[in-house]
């Protein structure tokens, strides 16, 4: 087999080689070897055959055999071959708008590299060498887009494979003519910024604009409106940036924008006595004139030009204008701010009446003045300050001291303009001051002494005493006064009012006054037993409880109760006792009662027996008391009764023709100086028995008490 003609490099892995082809061949077994040890065989058909996936930059030897189906030929001769250099691999990016930055790795035993670039859409390209690994290059147009591709060259001078052609754009250009203005959209302001833009740049150009407040827009025209919405008084630089897939160009110069300015704050009206009113306000930042305008309540209206912080008009006291400032600058003009709803001071109020409606409360009236929205009602006296503000032209100054002397002053009010403080004052005194301290003083049964402390000026005072039987008073200018007449048993609520010119002060704190409970009209003693009576007595007013007492020098008894009626024990018998009378109220208050003696009756006789006497007769015997009353006996039996009398000094009677064989209950009783038997004295039992027909023996048979 022939040996190989020739042997070429393709590209970097590549070795295109050509032969003669032999006559009955079918195909070819090209055998590619190096001295690294590598070996392969490729077959091929046809001449120039490709050798691919070879090392970079290697020499390889080469022969061939031709092959048909009977065998193989023997293999040619070897010939060499060497592949180039590898292409270098390109990073490309754009640092400015008319330069490239080209870098890449270092391709082995390459000694120089070529650059080849141009510009999309020219007709010639530029070629550049370097031994570095990378390349900056320079004077490009901004905007554009350039096309590149490196080669790597070794040392016997062979050019290497060229590499993969890159495309990179130049940053854009920077915007020019950049001018900002104020849109409103629904009163709300934003900044529109506009710029001009070059021609014939490739790609899409995007624009981001912004301030150095961080107010931002992004378009890819020529205009856009930065956001958020801007608000007056502000100032901004401005800068627009274009920016393509290859990054941001330089930004524009900044561009110094100032809004609208602010509207002015501090509005304030200063009236003088001439009747002239100045206007002024605070200066505004960025503010070059001023406007104000003034609208009067009469409906005419004022407005003004100026370039300080003031202007001056004629006004009236009483009346309402409505006033507000503009500011401009070139921007436009402010928004209205503040509007000032002035009043100029009003006028005093008339027919000023100051009436006392009660101890420590006055009442203040007046007719409206004009120009008045609110009224100040100052009250002073020598120690405080009372004030009452309100609309209406009415007030009531409450929780005054008493019996002072008040300078009253009624002082209109707006509340813009203030207060006008040079109203005539009035004069009124409150009502005197309560008396303190309120005593009673008990000076008899019927009379009591008033006593208080009273502070006032100049007051006369009345103590009233009121009860359920009508109301006694008295009148003083001092501090003391008698309540007389007063009937006993009577509840009195006790007060002290002070009176004066100025009017009448509240009553003291009222005490309670009792009198002497009134003694019994009636009072009866009645003898019960021999040692016991029942008192009893009529009403009497005021009286909560009695001590009822009977005295004698033999002794005495007393009884205390509630009730109108008492039992008392221990009396003696025959005995003359003085009756009195202790009543007491529900207070304490004691009143003393005498009433007719009372005289227990006779004492009952003792010691009684029964004798038989001769005959049907028996003798009634008792122990003499030394009484100077009668007694009488009486005998009591089944059948019959029997009696007879003793006179003062006797100690027995005789009873005749007395029925034998019965009981007989055998009593002994003085009889009172009327000629009644005294009911209470015991009784004893006897059995007369019978001898024949005549009586026979008497046998004591014991006491029996009163039935």
């Amino acid at each position: 087999m022939d040996p190989i003609q020739t042997v070429k490099s393709k590209d970097s892995r590549t070795l295109m080689v050509e032969f003669n082809s032999k006559v009955g061949a079918t195909q070819y077994v090209i055998r590619v070897q190096n001295d690294n040890g590598f070996y392969r065989e490729d077959i091929v058909l046809s001449s120039p055959a490709e050798i691919k996936s070879l090392t970079p930059y290697t020499e390889y030897s080469l022969s061939i055999v031709a092959e048909n189906s009977a065998g193989r030929s023997q293999p040619s001769s070897p010939v060499t071959g060497k592949t180039v250099l590898p292409p270098p691999q390109l990073s490309t990016s754009s640092p400015s708008n008319d330069s490239i930055i080209v870098s890449w790795a270092p391709v082995d035993h390459a000694v120089q590299y070529s650059l080849s670039i141009y510009k999309l859409g020219s007709n010639s390209s530029t070629m550049h060498n370097t031994s570095n690994a990378d390349l900056t290059i320079s004077g490009l147009d901004a905007g554009s887009l350039y096309v590149i591709q490196g080669f790597a060259w070794d040392a016997e001078g062979r050019k290497g494979e060229g590499s993969l052609y890159v495309n990179q754009t130049t940053r854009p250009p920077t915007p020019s003519s950049v001018s900002v203005s104020v849109v409103m959209n629904n009163d709300v302001a934003k900044l529109s910024v506009s710029w001009d833009i070059s021609q014939g740049l490739y790609g899409p150009i995007e624009y981001h604009v912004m301030s150095d407040q961080n107010l931002t827009c992004n378009t890819t025209s020529s205009s856009c409106t930065l956001q958020p919405a801007v608000s007056c008084g502000e100032v901004h630089a401005i800068q627009v940036t274009a920016s393509n897939e290859a990054g941001e160009g330089y930004p524009s110069s900044p561009e110094v924008f100032i809004t609208f300015p602010c509207p002015p704050e501090s509005l304030a009206l200063v009236e003088s006595p001439e009747g002239n009113c100045s206007l002024t306000w605070d200066a505004v930042p960025h503010a070059d004139s001023y406007t104000a305008f003034i609208k009067k309540s009469d409906g005419s209206e004022e407005h003004c030009n100026t370039t300080s912080n003031n202007c001056t008009y004629h006004c009236q006291c009483g009346y309402t204008s409505l006033m507000f400032v503009l500011a401009f600058n070139q921007a436009g003009g402010s928004p209205q701010g503040q509007v000032l709803n002035y009043t100029t001071l009003p006028c005093c109020p008339e027919n000023v009446s100051v009436a006392s409606v009660s101890t420590d409360t006055l009442e203040i009236m007046w007719t409206a003045s004009r120009g008045a929205d609110l009224y100040e009602t100052r009250a002073v006296d020598s120690s405080e300050v009372i004030v009452c503000n309100d609309t209406a032209p009415v007030c009531a100054l409450s929780d005054l001291s008493c019996d002072s002397e008040y300078t009253v002053v009624v002082t209109p009010c707006n509340e813009i303009s203030g207060c006008n403080h040079a109203c005539r004052a009035h004069t009124k005194d409150t009502a005197p001051c309560m008396p303190m301290n309120l005593m009673l003083n008990p000076k008899n049964s019927s009379c009591f002494g008033v006593s208080w402390t009273g502070n006032n000026r100049a007051a006369t005072y009345t103590v009233t005493a009121g009860g359920d039987d009508g109301t006694h008073t008295c009148t003083t200018s001092g501090s003391s006064c008698d309540i007389t007449d007063l009937p006993c048993g009577s509840t009195y609520e006790v007060s002290v009012t002070a009176t004066s010119a100025a009017g009448q002060s509240l009553p003291s704190y009222s005490d309670s006054l009792e009198t002497e409970p009134c003694c019994p009209v009636n009072l009866t003693v009645d003898q019960v037993t021999q040692a016991m009576t029942n008192v009893s007595w009529s009403h009497a007013k005021g009286a909560h409880s009695f001590i009822t007492s009977l005295t004698s020098p033999r002794g005495h008894a007393r009884c205390h109760t509630q009730d109108s009626h008492c039992l008392m024990g221990c009396i003696t018998c025959g005995t003359n006792y003085s009756v009195t009378m202790e009543a007491f109220s529900h207070s304490g208050r004691k009143s003393s009662c005498t009433y007719h003696g009372f005289s227990s009756s006779a004492c009952c006789p003792s010691g009684v027996k029964l004798y038989r006497m001769a005959g049907n007769s028996l003798r009634v015997f008792w122990r003499s008391t030394g009484s100077s009353h009668s007694s009488v006996a009486e005998m009591v039996g089944s059948s019959n009764n029997y009696t007879c009398t003793a006179s003062p000094g006797e100690n027995s009677c005789d009873v005749g023709n007395v029925q034998c064989g019965d009981v007989y209950h055998v009593v002994v009783a003085p009889l009172t100086p009327e000629g009644s038997k005294v009911l209470f004295c015991p009784k004893r039992l006897y059995s007369v028995t019978c001898s024949g027909s005549s009586v026979g023996t008497v046998i004591y048979r014991g006491k029996r008490s009163v039935d």
